[in-house]
């Protein structure tokens, strides 16, 4: 049985893990974080990232804990109303879309509890080394001891260890957008009944929705910016700063993302990459494509991407060079389309139409 060890344990890496099973391989999950990462704002799995995961069962419990907006308010800076709708909501789009948004931490537990059966995980670890060479990958870890693998898919994000490690330093793939988003939770001060708020002052903004049956919020709030070091603590730090300045509820907002267990900030960025693969080793969702949030279509990238590369891989048998280069003939032009979202017309007339062409545009069987 081939063995495959797989960096990242949100959603793509979890998501390849469950095909690849499905497919006859031994697969390992090795993951930084010392569990399920909670946390992290709302997102949508569109068009043929639909039928991944009604492919995978899970399709069903999606739409239960789906979010259920009954609309949206756009407030001026002193947190006048100025616009609302019934119809759409900035964060997912059309209200009556056959679309299904949910929080990333309920996508992330669905996904690892149809994979904990079949996928050793490794928690609380992550990679130093790989060495490759005709027998497989040589995998050093922090904690665990060394093992050979057969391949080696780097899930983690778009500041993938395995990219690093195999395709150079961050730096040279990575497009930096001009802003940041910072994601955290708070109780649900405003009040809000399925609803969201959304509001813009000068270079900063937010969105802000009610959760968890309306007993919390998840705020995403957004800034522009060059870059910043990635100190977690200075992140928050300016995080809290930039809240507090705000004309309405900034004092509340600064004080829970001061607080918050699950804060979460980065750059908006996108990795463009001429080829996520080499050797045995490939790369698979943000790190390899990262759309960048701005684009609302990284996770279903990522599922999609997942269910492309496990099908390439069962079907080219011991051939993992013929795989890895079908999966990536399959999946560029729709990571290309699927950035241009972001990077063409962002939010121009023709971006709603856009945003339908993308998310259809590659067939699962194809």
């Amino acid at each position: 049985m081939r063995t495959v060890l797989i960096s990242g344990g949100g959603i793509a890496g979890p998501a390849l893990a469950y095909w690849l099973h499905r497919h006859g391989f031994a697969v390992t999950v090795v993951e930084r974080g010392p569990g399920v990462r909670p946390g992290g704002q709302a997102v949508d799995v569109r068009g043929v990232a639909l039928d991944v995961i009604e492919r995978m069962g899970l399709l069903d419990e999606a739409r239960r804990v789906r979010t259920r907006m009954r609309g949206m308010s756009v407030l001026d800076p002193e947190g006048k109303e100025i616009e609302r709708s019934t119809e759409t909501a900035l964060s997912s789009g059309r209200l009556d879309s056959d679309d299904i948004e949910l929080l990333r931490e309920d996508l992330v537990r669905m996904v690892f509890e149809c994979t904990r059966g079949d996928v050793e995980y490794l928690f609380g670890d992550t990679i130093t080394a790989l060495d490759e060479d005709a027998a497989g990958v040589r995998v050093d870890f922090a904690r665990a001891p060394s093992r050979t693998f057969d391949l080696v898919i780097g899930a983690d994000g778009l500041h993938s260890t395995v990219r690093r490690l195999v395709f150079g330093p961050e730096e040279r793939h990575a497009h930096h957008l001009g802003s940041y988003l910072s994601v955290f939770s708070a109780d649900n001060f405003l009040a809000l009944e399925d609803w969201q708020v959304w509001l813009r002052d000068g270079d900063v903004g937010f969105g802000i929705m009610s959760v968890r049956d309306n007993t919390e919020l998840r705020v995403a709030f957004g800034f522009v910016s060059g870059l910043l070091p990635r100190d977690a603590d200075s992140l928050r730090l300016t995080i809290t700063e930039r809240l507090a300045a705000l004309r309405w509820e900034g004092p509340r907002l600064a004080e829970a993302a001061r607080n918050a267990s699950d804060f979460y900030c980065d750059a908006m960025a996108q990795i463009r990459m001429d080829r996520c693969s080499q050797g045995r080793v490939a790369l698979l969702g943000d790190a390899g494509y990262c759309p960048s949030p701005l684009s609302g279509q990284g996770t279903s990238l990522a599922l999609v991407g997942a269910h492309v590369l496990a099908g390439c891989l069962a079907q080219a048998p011991g051939d993992h060079m013929a795989a890895y280069a079908r999966y990536e003939e399959r999946m560029r032009p729709f990571v290309a389309l699927n950035q241009s979202l972001v990077t063409e017309n962002p939010g121009g007339p023709a971006a709603e139409a856009s945003v339908e062409h993308a998310k259809n545009a590659l067939s699962l069987d194809g």
